[in-house]
């Protein structure tokens, strides 16, 4: 990609972002998803626009986080900033790209009144663990519960 001095631009989602995404999805996920991303930042571009992030480097979308403040969700009346999805391009890790990003969407939360910022991780995913606890997200109170439907 990049040379380490390379610096790192990070701007709100823009729907022309919707390739790149995809693209890195398929580099994290291996799996090719143009609907599934189409659906999901459709969503988060109607809901809070300017909450949702891409990073950048040399021009180049590599690393995203997709978030929004919600207030009412799950009893809880004060507004929250959630972030929700995020990723970042394998070839570009340890570089403190998602750092930035989160830090930037903390700024935005806080900007909109949230005092308190909530995510949930699959206990599979040790590295997202890890990230958040980094920093500073503890395990919450709340519980969540699943179903599978037949």
């Amino acid at each position: 990609m990049s040379d380490e001095t390379a610096e790192v631009r990070i701007r709100p989602l823009q729907d022309t972002d919707l390739g790149d995404i995809t693209g890195l999805d398929e580099k994290i996920a291996g799996e090719y998803r143009p609907d599934v991303w189409e659906l999901r930042l459709g969503y988060y571009m109607r809901r809070d626009p300017d909450a949702s992030l891409v990073a950048e480097l040399d021009g180049a979308v590599v690393g995203f986080m997709l978030g929004e403040v919600r207030s009412g969700e799950f009893g809880l009346e004060e507004p929250t900033g959630w972030i929700e999805v995020m990723g970042v391009d394998p070839e570009v890790r340890g570089r403190s790209i998602g750092r930035r990003l989160a830090a930037a969407m903390l700024d935005y939360f806080r900007a909109r009144g949230a005092t308190t910022v909530r995510t949930l991780v699959d206990r599979d995913m040790e590295g997202i663990a890890q990230f958040f606890t980094a920093l500073g997200f503890e395990p919450a109170g709340l519980t969540p519960f699943s179903k599978k439907l037949a």
